[in-house]
């Protein structure tokens, strides 16, 4: 490789970096706002952010049968004990239910009570407008092609997490 082809690729490799190093910036700030936007929601309820991601996944995930608390910490990327106790929390404010699995008493299955769902489906027309909004410089294809490298890149960051734990 000639020395201009070896400059060029270092400069491109530093270059590289500093979009690497603003796009972490990005997706933090991304975060927060995503961040602010669930402590609004979680107020309407009286609740925290962690809680109301909770009920927005068991709200996204329930086939009428109520979703495993594995199932919703697993999405949510948390502890299973962590969605148990603040699932207490939640069903003492009467927001949702815990039952045991039919099939597997050792596993306790939610799911929102129906004030809950109808509190979801009152604050649906703001969600849209404020949905709408944000995506609005996206058509349909370059949505999903951008939600796929976010998931590869998720996936990545996780195996990356992983090795990390397992050299420490």
């Amino acid at each position: 490789m000639s020395a201009t082809r070896k400059e060029g690729a270092r400069l491109r490799s530093a270059g590289n970096l500093d979009i690497i190093r603003r796009f972490t910036w990005e997706i933090s700030s991304i975060n927060m706002y995503l961040e602010e936007l669930r402590q609004f929601w979680a107020r309407t309820l009286g609740i925290s952010g962690p809680q109301w991601l909770i009920l927005m996944a068991i709200s996204d995930l329930d086939k009428d049968d109520g979703v495993p608390v594995n199932v919703v910490s697993k999405l949510l990327h948390v502890d299973p004990s962590f969605v148990t106790t603040q699932s207490k929390l939640l069903e003492k404010k009467g927001l949702l239910r815990r039952r045991p699995s039919p099939t597997d008493a050792r596993v306790v299955r939610l799911s929102l009570v129906e004030k809950t769902q109808k509190h979801i489906a009152s604050l649906n027309e703001q969600y849209k407008t404020i949905r709408e909004f944000v995506f609005q410089e996206f058509d349909e294809n370059e949505l999903t092609e951008f939600t796929t490298k976010l998931a590869t890149l998720k996936t990545r960051l996780e195996k990356a997490c992983v090795r990390i734990s397992l050299d420490l």
